[in-house]
């Protein structure tokens, strides 16, 4: 009989070369009930969505959206490895089965979704491309940029933004290009270029890396959008289901008033139909999932609801206090929208 890793790695093999894979070939929960955590694939250091602490604890939206899985399937959010990855070896790291789930900072495109043998399960944080440049340099506008040298890393959706914006404006520009995000910070404050150009979340994390954060601006233009969020091998719906119902109950949490500080009592006293189907006071919806009654208790108790989880990492509770704007929930403003539990 085959074994686990040899099932993945041929599931994975199949979807990248465009083959249809069978539902039933789903075997992730499996496999990693069967090692004990979840093997989750993050950036190589990013703040506010993946990177380590001085202990070398890692911390971060992506981190998170990881430790919410493992709190829904294990009751406890430790249970989860991360694995640093560039944004080269993301994509082969998830459909070899080295990682169970990717949460990098991963931008949801038509090619990704459909050419790749993988997919999106939901999106974690709604971002647009950006431009971080020195104050020295003395412009206000992306409009203001042409002949500069930009930085830029190596295997990202920015490549072609960046080539898309310069050209329908009739600017040129020098692209110097690395493998890792921490190189063409270096890069900029070095002079080696003129401007870095990221998702502006990644500029405002990065920003706060440099020897002189306020010598520094993130420019007003936003030239694309970036919806960022956790990605799985395709062709394992039961795993796919999980992954994005850990996300959307943090979300539906968040909406219903439910945190980390009242979603026992909550579970135990709340009369809100919603509330109690969420936090399986009435009903078997986590069966649905092959998951406890109270998987979703699990999730906001450990990890917290969405926008706990903004602002501890991201938002005003964080050193790069980015307003939540687009990651508003839908009834204040912002996208964030998830279906019911119901």
């Amino acid at each position: 009989m085959k074994t686990v890793k040899t099932t993945l790695a041929s599931v994975a093999a199949l979807a990248a070369l465009g083959l249809s894979v069978p539902a039933s070939a789903g075997t992730t929960l499996d496999a990693v009930v069967k090692k004990g955590y979840v093997q989750c694939g993050v950036s190589d250091g990013l703040p506010g969505f993946s990177y380590t602490d001085q202990k070398g604890t890692f911390l971060g939206i992506d981190v998170d959206v990881c430790r919410a899985v493992a709190a829904a399937v294990f009751g406890d959010a430790a249970k989860v490895r991360f694995t640093p990855l560039t944004a080269k070896e993301r994509f082969t790291a998830l459909q070899s089965g080295e990682v169970d789930i990717l949460s990098r900072n991963t931008t949801w495109t038509s090619t990704r979704d459909a050419g790749l043998g993988l997919s999106f399960t939901g999106v974690t944080y709604y971002d647009g491309q950006g431009f971080l440049v020195s104050t020295k340099l003395g412009v206000k506008s992306a409009k203001e940029l042409d002949g500069a040298a930009v930085c830029i890393q190596a295997g990202t959706t920015t490549e072609l933004n960046l080539s898309d914006y310069f050209r329908s404006n009739n600017l040129k520009y020098t692209p110097i290009t690395y493998d890792r995000s921490d190189e063409t910070v270096k890069a900029l404050e070095a002079g080696r270029c003129d401007v870095l150009t990221s998702d502006q979340s990644q500029l405002y994390a990065q920003r706060i890396k440099l020897a002189n954060p306020d010598g520094y601006i993130v420019l007003p233009e936003v030239i694309s959008k970036e919806p960022l969020g956790p990605v799985v091998r395709r062709g394992d719906d039961e795993w796919f289901a999980i992954v994005r119902w850990a996300l959307f109950a943090q979300i539906n949490a968040e909406e219903l008033g439910v945190t980390s500080a009242n979603v026992e009592q909550l579970a135990k006293s709340s009369t809100n139909p919603d509330v109690r189907r969420l936090l399986g006071a009435e009903g078997e919806y986590g069966k649905d999932l092959r998951l406890p009654k109270d998987w979703a208790v699990k999730i906001v108790k450990q990890v917290g609801n969405y926008g706990e989880m903004f602002e501890r990492n991201v938002g005003q509770g964080s050193e790069l206090k980015i307003e939540r704007g687009l990651n508003a929930l839908w009834n204040k403003g912002g996208l964030q929208y998830a279906p019911p539990v119901r």
